[in-house]
């Protein structure tokens, strides 16, 4: 059977996906040569959630008792997502690549499958364990740059550090937004809620850092990536992955996802100018497969190949 022109429209959207998700840590690491990170992260949640409110208001209004009653989720939600996957992000790539940012970040859907399994029970086959220490390793060969040797007097960049802090961060946030309380609410409405909670997390940090450094962005270009940020890297890559998951279903999408180191990688050599060592090229490796093995649904793949 041909695939509906429909499907066939959102298998180009989703093609798509992983470059919009990876646009942020460019244009992020690109645009704190001018930006100050918690002002970066600030303007960027605000003019994200402004962008969505005209089409989420109608909702707002309706599920406002239901956002009321799980203020504190919300609150929690927009801390991990774009507290610390925002201004810590920024702050982190301030002393690290955007290619070893791409790369550490791809790791956390392996940390959405342990917290799960420690805070949740569940289980998890010896292949999904095969495919964590997998992705380990691709992360570990890019921190200490290929040099095993380097685990005996173990040093760690900052900023490396910090992006897995928010790989873990944004582990946590996927987990806490599967809560069954959040099913009646329409996509847009809940992103919404969440990015005006993220920007008002951030105004107060956004205003100290201004007080501190004196910096604000006057230049177009900086305003030009804080809009870049807004549009591409927030609200286009989430509502295209929520049209995916509409369209094709979830696992079709996650598999997608599997392209954002690639792209990633590829957009910080091309647009940075960052190189791309052999540590680099086997760290990638290892995530993906890693990553694949960890959360690709290959038993249900296999029951629906097997025999009737």
């Amino acid at each position: 059977m041909e695939p509906s022109s429909g499907r066939l429209g959102a298998y180009a959207a989703l093609a798509v996906m992983p470059l919009l998700f990876s646009s942020n840590l460019i244009i992020g690491r690109n645009a704190i040569a001018t930006v100050d990170p918690w002002t970066l992260a600030f303007f960027r949640w605000f003019f994200a959630f402004l962008i969505l409110l005209p089409f989420a208001w109608r909702g707002l209004r309706r599920h406002g008792a239901l956002l009321k009653e799980h203020w504190r989720t919300i609150a929690l939600l927009a801390f991990l997502g774009m507290w610390i996957c925002g201004g810590i992000v920024y702050i982190a790539l301030t002393s690290t690549t955007a290619t070893n940012a791409t790369l550490i970040y791809t790791s956390s859907p392996v940390f959405i499958v342990l917290i799960e399994r420690i805070f949740r029970g569940r289980d998890v086959s010896p292949l999904q364990m095969i495919g964590i220490a997998v992705a380990i390793a691709g992360v570990l060969a890019i921190v200490l740059k290929g040099d095993i040797a380097g685990l005996v007097h173990l040093t760690f960049n900052r900023g490396d550090l910090l992006i897995g802090f928010a790989a873990i961060s944004w582990a946590i946030y996927s987990v806490v937004l599967k809560r069954p309380a959040f099913q009646p609410l329409p996509t847009i409405v809940l992103f919404a809620t969440i990015a005006g909670a993220g920007a008002i997390c951030l105004f107060p940090f956004m205003l100290i850092e201004t007080g501190l450094t004196g910096h604000f962005p006057t230049a177009p270009a900086s305003w030009a990536s804080i809009g870049g940020l807004a549009l591409v890297s927030s609200v286009l890559a989430f509502t295209t992955f929520q049209y995916g998951i509409k369209v094709v279903g979830p696992s079709t999408t996650g598999v997608f996802m599997y392209l954002l180191p690639v792209y990633g990688v590829l957009l910080a050599v091309v647009f940075l100018g960052e190189e791309f060592h052999s540590y680099h090229a086997a760290g990638l490796v290892l995530v993906t497969l890693g990553v694949i093995l960890a959360t690709a649904p290959f038993g249900r793949l296999l029951r629906r190949a097997a025999p009737r």
